[in-house]
């Protein structure tokens, strides 16, 4: 696989992405729900899809794929403790000084090489201490972790070179009766999963979302199911919309 998330570029997009506020991502033009732009998507893909009703007050929870860490840093509000992942050591090294001084600076695209100055924040009601950062590889974790509460991936299955080895493992991850929150626009990329391991996108008989109910259901009952819009800026006047298909499912 040939791309990489290690650049300078795309670490601002990201922590635009998780941090940003409508100011910041938007534009006057931007024919897009203010919704989309009102929170950032992280933070809406946790409180749209964790049911925090089947929550204990010692709830643990497992984000794999964090990124710079904005949905985990939303997760500590309603579990006791995170452990949050990326397979970028730059996202994570992002991750560790917003956990650690609860900032971190960036720089927003204007248009070239015309930049302006933008601060990642961490809300600060948030416990940053709840949540820890490490680099670890999605399809090849650790057999020491244990089971979770919450285990959550957001737009991760369709950037891994072998989707199946993650949604094997994934049920040993969850507690019977605890939540596995999922988000994925199904992007299916050469440079990301070779064509032989996609889950759907060749057979329109067999589309992505049915793909991965099938290897969910054995193990999973479905709980919430939504579309949630999300937007990635490239610079003021070049956007990336994506929807991605949110779900959650309860451990049998």
């Amino acid at each position: 696989m040939s791309f990489s998330y290690e650049s300078p570029k795309l670490l601002g997009e990201y922590l635009l992405l998780h941090y940003g506020g409508a100011g910041d991502l938007g534009h006057p033009s931007l024919p897009v729900d203010p919704a989309v732009t009102s929170h950032p998507f992280p933070v809406r893909l946790v409180r749209e899809l964790l049911d925090v009703n089947l929550l204990s007050p010692d709830a643990t929870a497992l984000e794999v794929g964090c990124a710079v860490g904005g949905s985990a840093f939303e997760l500590a509000r309603s579990c006791r403790r995170v452990e949050a992942s990326d397979y970028s050591k730059s996202f994570i090294a992002a991750a560790q000084q917003l956990q650690h001084a609860g900032h971190h600076p960036a720089l927003r695209a204007v248009e070239g090489e015309i930049t302006l100055p933008f601060e990642a924040v961490v809300p600060p009601e948030i416990d940053r201490a709840r949540v820890t950062f490490s680099v670890q590889d999605a399809t090849k974790l650790p057999e020491s972790l244990g089971s979770y509460d919450v285990v959550l991936a957001a737009n991760l299955i369709c950037r891994l070179p072998d989707p199946d080895a993650f949604l094997t493992r994934v049920a040993s991850l969850v507690r019977p009766g605890g939540q596995l929150l999922l988000t994925t626009p199904f992007t299916w990329l050469e440079e990301f999963t070779p064509s032989d391991r996609w889950i759907g996108g060749i057979d329109p008989e067999a589309r992505s979302e049915e793909e991965l109910s099938k290897r969910l259901s054995g193990e999973f009952r479905l709980h919430h199911r939504r579309d949630l819009p999300f937007l990635i800026r490239e610079h003021e006047r070049k956007y990336q919309l994506g929807i991605a298909l949110g779900t959650s499912w309860i451990r049998i």
